[in-house]
């Protein structure tokens, strides 16, 4: 079965459960979302409904969600852990309950996808000092008839968040027995055992009924909802009686890409490396092609870490198994070529998306090379001394010097038996972020070269264009940088691809029409967090004091900034863009004035 035959077949049966099939989410969240950095399940945008923030268009949902975790990264290269996957979601908002999830679930996999009966195993929520055991759901299992002793109780495994914060509760997953030749051989074997014997494939209900805040406390929501979640390389797995999702027709034609151009060369690699490092390549190759397809380019901080952390531990193993940028250019190629038509802004994007990987790839390759001899010396060294962790100096400087992720060096250090200090190296970097910091505030103030006049009017029209480029092109637009002199402005944005003359018109318009309007322009003071609830953009990921300055625009702009800037905007006079051009992967840059 095809994974296309198994999503129409997930789809249709949820429709005929009288489900409002919605369309997939972005995999950046959406601005009032901040809880992760992607969209890590089918129910993170969903998540307003459960809160009763937003109302849902239907109260019974589903679709097949795009979404990203690297949480269990480490495990990437067994045969069911990836970081970028699809998941098939159903949801009750407000509607049914436990008993009616079970049904569904039961129902689909038995006789819509043939699966046997007797080789599902429930595992359901064990209680713990909050909240006791989930009878009723035991009750719904034994009433479809699941023997008792096939019912696993688990604490841990069924109580699921989607996050440090937000909508939670016990939750129901249904286990597959693959069988003995799966498994680890002991008599404690049993869901939740780490080999590969029995395999998640449904978490078939997590019941919404609490909210977490940060301390952990538990409120009830509003309504009580249902949440359901299916791996699609997982069920594919399964249906498809594949040993590893990366046999399935999900990943058929990257694996096939990389032993094509494994043939060709001559490298010799242990095949237990081998296969764990073609593993890891086609996850993380595909992961990046998808988060760079939205705009996201490599960075130090966020998600442009996360680009740049999966970018890079793909070309440190495709390094091991002997292939060359061609190769792995060609590979996220095949990426796109495999589910542009499924998704077809990954086509739209394809020269940004090998634009943004290539550049990485630069960067990078000479760094590993040089960074991998330092790490082994280190290595070698730190064998005979007995010791058993590299330094943190060192693990810094790895980082610092050649953008070597600490993470990777960890890894590294691992397979040699040694260990890295984490907490360490957190400290220094929030030690060198403030230094970095400190030196750019001396050097200038919210980007200006000096707090004339003209420099000030600059600044505010910087604010306008910012709101103006959001508005033309969308909200996936984001200062970069910027300069301002007396005579121009600078400003960097994140963006794909070139902005078009009618774009750029377009924006100018609405930066001079809110000059024309009089706008009044009001400082604020209050907390990052207050301004970041009050819709104020900002740059979350710095450390910002105590009290921040949110500068508001009529009702047109709302940013952090540390100013200074003029009081209305009838004094900046008349704005023109005077040049639109790349600066970067994924990164634009437009100058203007005002006359």
């Amino acid at each position: 079965m095809d994974h296309r035959e198994i999503t129409r077949k997930f789809l249709d049966y949820f429709k005929k459960q009288r489900h409002l099939i919605i369309e997939d989410s972005s995999l950046i969240p959406k601005e009032y979302d901040p809880s992760a950095l992607f969209t890590n399940s089918g129910m993170h945008p969903i998540k307003p409904y459960f809160l009763g923030v937003l109302k849902p268009p239907a109260k019974r949902l589903a679709n097949i969600q795009k979404c990203l975790r690297t949480v269990d990264i480490e495990k990437v290269g067994n045969g069911r852990s990836l970081t970028f996957f699809f998941m098939l979601g159903s949801w009750s908002v407000g509607d049914y309950w436990k008993k009616e999830a079970v049904e569904f679930a039961f129902e689909l996999l038995v006789e819509g996808f043939g699966l046997d009966k007797n080789r599902l195993w429930p595992a359901v929520f064990a209680g713990n000092e909050k909240i006791p055991r989930d009878e009723e759901t035991i009750k719904a299992w034994l009433d479809i008839g699941i023997p008792r002793e096939r019912i696993t109780e688990l604490v841990e495994d069924n109580f699921w968040t989607s996050g440090p914060t937000g909508p939670c509760g016990p939750s129901t997953e249904i286990y597959y027995d693959r069988g003995k030749e799966f498994g680890c051989g002991k008599k404690s074997c049993k869901p939740g055992c780490d080999c590969d014997r029995f395999l998640e494939i449904w978490n078939a209900g997590v019941f919404m009924e609490y909210n977490m805040d940060e301390q952990g406390n538990l409120t009830k929501l509003p309504v009580k909802s249902v949440d359901t979640g299916a791996g699609l390389e997982r069920m594919a797995a399964v249906l498809q009686d594949k040993p590893s999702v990366y046999e399935t027709t999900l990943f058929a034609p990257i694996m096939k890409k990389i032993e094509e151009v494994l043939k060709k060369r001559s490298t010799i690699v242990p095949a237990e490396k081998a296969v764990k490092a073609k593993r890891i390549f086609a996850d993380h190759i595909r992961a990046s092609v998808f988060i760079a397809g939205e705009g996201v380019t490599p960075a130090r901080v966020e998600r442009g870490y996360i680009l740049r952390r999966l970018i890079r531990r793909a070309i440190r193993y495709v390094n091991m198994l002997g292939l060359d940028k061609n190769d792995f250019l060609e590979t996220a190629e095949i990426v796109v070529d495999s589910y542009g038509k499924d998704y077809p802004y990954l086509e739209k994007n394809r020269g940004n998306i090998l634009s943004v990987i290539s550049a990485e790839y630069d960067k990078f390759a000479k760094s590993l090379e040089r960074g991998q001899r330092i790490i082994m010396r280190l290595v070698e060294s730190l064998k005979k001394e007995k010791k058993k962790m590299i330094p943190t100096i060192e693990v810094f400087h790895l980082y610092d010097t050649y953008g070597f992720p600490m993470e990777l060096t960890k890894e590294i250090a691992a397979e040699s038996g040694l260990e890295i200090d984490e907490e360490g190296f957190k400290k220094q970097f929030e030690k060198h972020q403030e230094i970095s910091r400190e030196g750019m505030a001396q050097k200038f103030k919210s980007g200006l070269s000096d707090t004339s006049s003209e420099a000030v009017k600059l600044h505010t029209a910087t604010h306008l264009l910012h709101q103006a480029l959001r508005e033309v092109l969308g909200s996936h637009v984001l200062q970069k940088g910027s300069n301002i002199t007396p005579e121009r402005l600078r400003f960097d944005f994140s963006h794909d691809r070139k902005v078009t003359a009618e774009q750029l018109k377009k924006v100018e318009d609405i930066v001079n029409e809110k000059i024309r309007q009089g706008l009044e322009v009001k400082r604020e003071e209050m907390t990052a967090e207050e301004a970041k609830k009050s819709g104020a953009i900002g740059l979350f990921d710095q450390k910002y004091g105590e009290k921040v300055s949110v500068y508001t625009i009529g009702n047109f702009s709302k940013e952090i900034c540390a100013g200074p800037h003029m009081k209305n905007t009838k004094d900046l006079g008349k704005f023109e863009i005077i040049k639109e051009e790349a600066v970067a992967a994924g990164v634009r840059r437009i100058k203007a004035r005002l006359k």
